[in-house]
């Protein structure tokens, strides 16, 4: 069912964020940075926009998702835990081999998962192949792709952004989780990507700039996105790495790495209070 209720999105977010913290603090590793940034993007992409169905995760006429930047797994996870695809107790088995929730997306283990990722740069190109079938096969689906902006520096990215343009993909809508945060520092100061706007626009690409932490802001991206016809979209979401826990925000160290005790209550604290 489709939620339209801002408030009640807000909550599921917040709920998402708790989870992801959960999960990296009982698998005593994993990324919650560039996870908790994605967690308002992924709230509204599958409760308020994607044509999906939890009971029927293999649906020929679903919409796909493609998390590119795989490493941030647990904000997928926990969405699909919210949604019902995942039972709750596996959160607790997080990069268990007991468990079904590797570190990185597993699409032969996880049910709603549509694409196996984790090696950086290659999710675009598996999402145009996903959009192209949907066309020559008259499906419908549109498919949704989840970019870093430090994994855009990958060559591989500008190859397939070409080919969306090249095929006219207008059922295809990039993200790109545009937090400004790498795992060796700065974007900025790594690799640039001035003008990430102008960039998208030289391949072709139906460009839009949102607030990535803002939920009205989200919806009216991919409603917009939606609306365009003959070219790819892609949504370059500016958001917070480490969203919602005050020390992990804007710290690139909270790349990878889990809280301690001290620092996962505290981040409890904050979430449950609606921080």
């Amino acid at each position: 069912m489709k939620i339209t209720d801002v408030e009640e999105l807000k909550k599921i977010a917040n709920q998402v964020r708790i989870d992801i913290v959960n999960m990296v603090y009982e698998a005593k590793s994993g990324h919650p940075g560039g996870s908790l940034s994605i967690a308002d993007i992924l709230t509204v992409l599958y409760f308020n926009q994607m044509n999906i169905d939890e009971k029927n995760p293999k649906s020929a006429q679903r919409d796909r998702f493609v998390l590119s930047k795989g490493h941030c797994a647990p904000a997928l996870y926990s969405i699909l835990i919210e949604k019902g695809y995942v039972p709750r107790e596996e959160l607790k088995k997080f990069r268990s081999v007991e468990g079904i929730l590797q570190g990185h997306p597993d699409m032969n283990k996880v049910p709603g998962v549509d694409m196996t990722t984790g090696s950086l740069g290659q999710g675009l190109s598996v999402a145009n192949g996903m959009a192209l079938a949907s066309k020559m096969e008259h499906e419908g689906y549109r498919v949704y792709c989840m970019l870093g902006d430090g994994e855009i520096e990958e060559g591989q990215v500008w190859e397939a952004a070409m080919t969306s343009n090249k095929y006219k993909l207008d059922n295809l809508c990039a993200i790109v989780d545009y937090n400004g945060l790498q795992i060796d520092g700065k974007v900025t100061e790594v690799k640039g990507l001035d003008d990430l706007e102008g960039k998208f626009k030289s391949f072709g690409f139906n460009t839009i700039v949102i607030d990535g932490n803002n939920i009205e802001q989200i919806i009216d991206g991919f409603n917009s996105a939606k609306l365009c016809k003959g070219k790819p979209s892609v949504i370059i979401a500016k958001t917070i790495k480490g969203k919602g826990v005050s020390f992990m925000e804007n710290k690139a160290e909270w790349h990878g790495k889990a809280p301690n005790e001290e620092e996962y209550n505290q981040a409890m604290e904050e979430l449950k209070g609606g921080k």
